[in-house]
């Protein structure tokens, strides 16, 4: 292959192959627990997926040319486009009237780990098919790309374009390393040790292995998806409930604080870290309010329930993950719309977490106070700053840009859902839910409903929010601007 983009496509072809990998596991599963019920099904999708990768790489491995910035977004995004393809294949082959649409809106919905379903019936699929969906929210929970920006290096290949156009957050270029594959797999080190962790607590705290493991994954990947229609309901155990908020809390935060905290051997760079704290005050004073809301309204008799329950919800959308114990739909009408809101924003940057990150609206924030200021103080030298540190200017302006994009692109796809029949509350919290990779919304797509009504057209914008969402809008718009593609 000789085109301009070879380099790319060659990478792409090693994901592709690795990701083909992945079917293992709900193959193990499926061998272990149902007695290889679905195997066939499983082994022909690691073959097919493989042989695809390895045909590629055929075709691009005369290529010796080196990455470029072009070819690091293109690869970003054929991964998080094209890998959902394969992904959706097993589904297709196994759930019972599922369409094309249907299967892709799927697998996206877990690699970009929203958590947004539109099956019903999750305790009747088989628990291989449930474990696929689930694991593929810890794959996507740090980025796909982060893992083969681990293993790229073996393979000769450079991986700094890479990082910059996956990296989730404002400040692409800070590394915690000299060398970028050493960053990655630091960050999936604590990725691995914090999933360890939260897949024995689950045990510890009743669940079955099966369940252990599929919570494991959509807990630490802020994904949300379940094996059950109840979610977290399921089960009706505080233990549980207080196990899962530990964890969703600990992987709101960016992962980069846990490898400096691990490097350093002080807590110092999570408890002085201002984004940390602004997480860590807004779900703190969201849980009161919403504990005090339920009470006052009668919702729950007494406090320790209103503050469970508060907790659980809260921290669940506000990370983006989306699991529930309730129909908080059914809340007061502020509980649900504050929680929509929590989570268009509360999670970190560089964690597994989606929406507009924290530190955005910090700078968002810092940069009201400055404008207000200058009207005071018109020739005041006040620089936008973050835990002491000047924020550069180009980040700020990246940051404006991806704001403005960001209620454009929300506008536009809210417009298409309602031009496509549906109703202005479902039509709105769905685009806010899959843009911001949280999953439930309002109204027919609440946390005891799903996506099941839509047409293959709103599947398709969903999916379409999905992955904006995923890749913060900037490393995905910037393929459709025309500089892109000229020489």
């Amino acid at each position: 292959m000789t085109t301009r983009f070879a380099p790319a496509f060659r990478v792409f072809s090693w994901v592709i192959m690795g990701f083909a990998f992945a079917f293992w596991v709900p193959m193990a599963w499926d061998w272990w627990g149902e007695g290889g019920r679905h195997g066939s099904i499983w082994a022909g999708c690691f073959g097919l997926t493989f042989l695809t990768g390895l045909w590629l790489w055929w075709r691009t491995r005369r290529t010796d040319a080196e990455l470029t910035v072009r070819d690091g977004f293109l690869l970003v995004n054929l991964v998080w486009l094209v890998l959902p393809v394969y992904a959706a294949l097993p589904l297709l082959l196994t759930v019972q009237g599922i369409g094309p649409v249907q299967a892709y809106f799927e697998a996206m919905s877990g690699l970009t780990a929203t958590g947004a379903t539109s099956l019903a019936g999750l305790d009747l699929l088989a628990t291989s098919v449930n474990v696929w969906r689930c694991f593929l929210q810890l794959i996507g929970g740090l980025g796909i790309m982060l893992l083969a920006l681990a293993v790229l290096p073996f393979l000769g290949l450079g991986g700094l374009q890479i990082f910059k156009a996956e990296m989730p957050g404002p400040m692409k270029d800070s590394r915690l390393t000299p060398r970028i594959a050493e960053t990655a797999r630091g960050l999936w080190g604590v990725y691995f040790v914090l999933s360890s962790a939260c897949l024995l607590a689950y045990r510890w705290g009743g669940m079955s292995w099966a369940d252990a493991f599929m919570h494991m994954c959509t807990t630490v990947g802020l994904g949300g998806l379940s094996s059950h229609d109840q979610s977290f309901g399921y089960w009706n155990s505080p233990q549980l409930e207080w196990t899962a908020v530990l964890f969703m809390l600990l992987a709101g935060i960016s992962f980069v604080r846990y490898f400096l905290l691990w490097q350093l051997r002080s807590l110092t760079p999570v408890t002085r870290d201002t984004e940390v704290r602004a997480y860590t005050l807004v779900l703190g004073v969201a849980i009161a309010v919403v504990a005090a809301m339920l009470l006052l309204h009668g919702v729950y008799p007494d406090a320790s329930s209103a503050v469970r329950q508060a907790a659980f919800q809260v921290v669940s959308v506000a990370t983006t993950t989306g699991f529930s114990t309730t129909d908080y739909v059914m809340w007061p009408t502020f509980v649900p719309v504050l929680l929509l809101f929590l989570g268009c924003f509360v999670s970190c940057a560089g964690s597994t977490g989606g929406g507009i990150k924290m530190v955005r609206m910090l700078v968002l924030v810092r940069l009201a106070q400055r404008e207000l200021l200058r009207i005071i103080h018109p020739r005041v030298v006040h620089p936008v700053a973050l835990s002491g540190m000047r924020v550069p200017n180009d980040v700020v302006s990246t940051v404006m840009a991806f704001m403005l994009i960001y209620g454009g692109v929300m506008v536009s796809l809210t417009m298409l859902m309602l031009a496509s029949g549906l109703d202005v509350v479902t039509a709105f919290s769905a685009i806010i839910a899959c843009l911001n990779n949280i999953g439930p919304g309002m109204g027919r797509i609440g946390p005891a409903g799903n996506y099941a009504s839509f047409t293959d057209f709103q599947l398709a914008l969903c999916s379409l929010a999905m992955v904006l969402g995923r890749l913060e809008l900037l490393s995905m718009l910037v393929l459709l601007t025309p500089a892109f593609w000229r020489r």
